[in-house]
């Protein structure tokens, strides 16, 4: 880096800043432990006072009461204003109390320390290998030459036939207590980086709908071209190279098996022998993963609708706009209503207006009232059994719902056909209405006349019945950019 690089960097940047403040034992020791370690990506202020009046008064114990003498909101102040920017202060809506989360500058600050700290054992191998995968996938997945895709394929294949043989023959090599450290040692930073990341994820999300406001804000053009910009910006966030990112890394790991994958290799890891697991936090990393990966979506859907609300406050003064010209159209009419010179002149639709009284409508009459005779009627027999309608049977939508839910975990979606043959249908007919009347936030329900399926159950009398109907489609509403 260049000297000037550096001395903007110095004087702009809050992460060097934060590392430079007098108070920054405090506050890397105390937003780390809170927004970093716990990973906490939303706090109240009340909340957050609290814990913060706690660590002050563990403090003043230790070091005295002159070490950090303000109080609570006061740092909190200190820390959010727009010098600091350490921490984000926002409202949520219908609610006047603050929320506050850690910006960017935290994560690498605090990154930045913990390196600092001496490490007992550094690993390399784990981390060669992972270059040479990464290498091999950049240059063979972008390799458009099918006959070289084929010639690498086959070269794996024959590497796993090999291997298979010679595990079949009992030759196999496996990983000793170092090489295990070794690449545990990695997963656990790369897990981390990862989680930090997505701080960086949903601020780089705002810059971007910042500039979008200012397009908007200096507009110059017309309503239409307005509104063409205002539909191309808005789906250019999920479209943006950190939405696309952030959405095929959430879809990936939103798949079951590759969720339940995850789960069993951590914990199959944390308990060999060399894994060096104390950090209890790596064994749910990847549900910190999922939570972090909600809230950045989370992020583009609201950025999505506050940017539609700025465009309808523009849209809106627009209005105004129109309305002043009608105005100044019309006091000059009045100015000029005495002048019946031959220059001004203006032709009229008619004559008069056409008048519509409303005493010319028909009033309300209340409709002659029909009599009935009732004398002469006998009571009856009945002939039916009344015992039918007290046989009816209720089903519960809420595992029907469940069902749904986790075909849709394999796809962004799956029809009927499909998620009865994973649950086939246990309460026959009345089941299979109710899943057409299915109200979720998750999923929308759809119907495809052009095609149809066969749903078959087999009835409490034992026989087997099939409904052939129009194809109903399930698909999934957590998508970027949309809610």
């Amino acid at each position: 880096m260049r000297h000037d690089d550096i001395a903007s960097l110095q004087r702009l940047s809050p992460a060097w800043k934060l590392l430079s403040a007098s108070n920054a034992p405090l506050v890397l020791s105390f937003l780390g432990r809170v927004f970093i370690d716990e990973n906490v990506r939303e706090i109240s202020e009340t909340d957050l006072v609290g814990r913060l009046d706690d660590e002050l008064y563990a403090l003043a114990q230790q070091l005295g009461p002159d070490a950090y003498p303000r109080t609570a909101k006061q740092y909190l102040a200190d820390w959010s204003s727009t010098e600091a920017r350490w921490l984000r202060k926002y409202y949520l809506p219908g609610d006047d109390e603050p929320r506050y989360d850690a910006t960017q500058a935290v994560e690498r600050a605090v990154a930045w320390v913990k390196g600092l700290r001496e490490r007992d054992f550094v690993g390399t191998e784990s981390r060669l290998n992972t270059v040479f995968d990464l290498l091999r996938q950049i240059v063979h997945g972008s390799d458009a030459d099918p006959d070289a895709r084929l010639v690498e394929l086959r070269r794996r294949r024959l590497e796993i036939d090999e291997e298979i043989a010679a595990t079949e023959r009992g030759e196999f090599t496996v990983l000793d207590p170092l090489e295990r450290r070794d690449r545990f040692q990695q997963f656990a930073e790369t897990a981390r980086a990862l989680l930090s990341d997505f701080r960086e994820v949903e601020a780089n999300l705002r810059d971007l709908d910042r500039q979008m406001r200012e397009r908007i804000a200096t507009w110059d053009g017309t309503k239409g071209e307005l509104l063409d910009e205002f539909v191309g910006n808005r789906s250019g966030i999920s479209a943006s190279d950190q939405g696309r990112s952030l959405k095929a890394f959430y879809d990936l790991l939103l798949t079951s098996d590759r969720l339940a994958e995850m789960t069993r290799l951590i914990a199959a890891a944390a308990t060999l022998d060399g894994v060096d697991a104390a950090d209890e936090r790596l064994t749910r990393i990847h549900y910190d993963w999922l939570a972090a990966a909600k809230r950045a979506q989370d992020t583009v859907g609201a950025l999505s609708e506050q940017l539609r609300s700025f465009l309808d406050d523009q849209v809106w003064l627009e209005n105004r706009r129109v309305m002043d010209l009608l105005h100044s159209i019309e006091t000059t009419a009045v100015s000029q209503r005495e002048d019946r010179s031959n220059a001004f002149s203006h032709e009229i639709d008619a004559l008069g207006p056409d008048i519509k009284l409303p005493m010319e409508r028909p009033l309300y009459r209340k409709p002659v009232a029909a009599s009935i005779d009732s004398s002469g009627i006998e009571a009856g027999v009945a002939e039916d059994v009344g015992d039918a309608l007290f046989e009816q049977n209720q089903v519960d939508p809420a595992p029907l719902i469940d069902n749904v839910r986790t075909a849709l975990r394999r796809g962004g979606q799956t029809t009927l056909a499909q998620v009865v043959a994973d649950a086939p249908l246990e309460r026959g007919l009345e089941e299979l209405l109710t899943y057409f009347h299915l109200d979720d936030g998750a999923f929308d329900t759809r119907f495809d006349d052009t095609a149809t399926d066969a749903v078959a159950w087999v009835g409490a009398d034992g026989i087997e019945r099939t409904a052939t109907l129009p194809r109903v489609i399930y698909a999934r509403t957590s998508e970027i950019g949309a809610r």
